[in-house]
């Protein structure tokens, strides 16, 4: 059972990833002409897994961004089944510099916020803080055929998630006991007063 604050950071996960997608469909589309299941598989296989877009949530983004003109759809019926490619407009070209830029923007802002969270909230040092990644260039750089999913690539990248989890869980743990330590100094302090 989901606490509220779960929900809520599921939630707020749910929209940032839509805001997202729409960004990784148009720099996936930069590089070459996709139909639906190709942009869904190559998110899928560019982000490792974490994200795995659905029909449900990528087709109503296509459509939406045709809408705007920031993509063109074409029919291709020379397949066994009939399948619409997606290319990116040179309207969408700019939207799409556009909003790489303003994320690259946000993404430092939010860098140095998160650094200074770090340094002066949790007391970890610069050499210990993980690395904030550019969450888009994984869509922008060209890709290389490559064994990306041999067993034991996925095995390592596992590893290194589940070490980043577990590292990530501590810190938690130590956030919230001197959290529960402020907070219990703050009711003993109110009691004296009241009293």
């Amino acid at each position: 059972m989901c606490t509220e604050k779960e929900e809520a950071g599921a939630d707020w996960q749910k929209e940032m990833r839509k805001g997202y997608l729409r960004i990784a469909v148009l720099a996936l589309l930069s590089k070459e002409p996709r139909h639906g299941y190709e942009i869904m598989k190559e998110i899928k296989e560019r982000t490792g897994g974490f994200w795995r877009p659905t029909a449900g949530g990528i087709y109503p983004i296509l459509q939406s961004l045709e809408e705007s003109r920031y993509i063109e759809g074409e029919w291709d019926a020379r397949q066994r089944r009939k399948r619409k490619t997606y290319r990116i407009t040179e309207m969408g070209r700019p939207v799409l510099q556009q909003a790489l830029t303003r994320q690259n923007q946000i993404a430092g802002s939010m860098g140095g916020l998160f650094k200074e969270f770090m340094k002066h909230v949790l007391d970890v040092n610069s050499a210990a803080r993980p690395p904030i990644p550019d969450l888009f260039s994984v869509f922008l750089e060209e890709r290389r055929d490559r064994p990306m999913d041999t067993v034991g690539v996925l095995e390592h990248k596992r590893s290194q998630l589940e070490n980043i989890i577990e590292s990530v869980q501590k810190e938690l743990e130590v956030i919230n006991k001197r959290l529960a330590k402020m907070e219990r100094t703050k009711r003993k302090a109110r009691r004296r007063r009241l009293n």
